[in-house]
């Protein structure tokens, strides 16, 4: 008896349990880790409104959700956020279901008519991030600073956090 509770409750833990977990979220493998110099996604250049128009319509017409990443190269949580999407497993999950456009902010002096465009308040703190649907939405209105701390947060949650907002 007491060896068939042992039995049972090891497959649980073992088996089911992880299972229950990780059902809708993809895991990192631990070998993924990220990888030094960090990226420099950032290249200065000044969009418009109708740049950002084109980004999100031509995202949306090859079936993939648009994400608008505003940051500089200057901000480690920046650089640590997109080492973080360029690890192959959230690459490879990133690029089948998103598309992302990296805004440079600069020192807070480039491209910060853009962030009023999205109706986004103007603080400070970066990166930025809007992920939309497929009706040029914004999903994470309420959270779009998220990632701000991307430096104190694991690689896992922020894969995480893009994988809860596929549509």
């Amino acid at each position: 008896m007491i060896l068939n509770i042992i039995k049972y409750c090891s497959f649980f833990y073992i088996i089911i349990f992880p299972l229950t977990m990780t059902a809708n979220n993809i895991n990192i493998p631990s070998n993924e880790v990220l990888e030094m110099p960090l990226p420099l996604p950032y290249n200065g250049e000044i969009y418009s409104e109708n740049d950002v128009e084109e980004f999100l319509n031509n995202t949306i017409k090859k079936s993939k959700q648009p994400i608008i990443i505003f940051g500089g190269n200057w901000c480690p949580d920046c650089r640590i956020l997109d080492g973080t999407l360029q690890l192959p497993t959230i690459k490879k999950y990133m690029d089948s279901y998103y598309r992302i456009m990296h805004i440079d902010v600069g020192r807070y002096d480039k491209n910060m008519n853009l962030i009023s465009y999205f109706n986004i308040p103007k603080e400070e703190g970066v990166p930025r991030v809007l992920v939309f649907d497929k009706n040029k939405n914004i999903l994470n209105m309420d959270s779009t600073k998220e990632w701000t701390t991307a430096r104190d947060r694991k690689q896992q949650e922020i894969f995480n956090y893009f994988q809860s907002l596929i549509q």
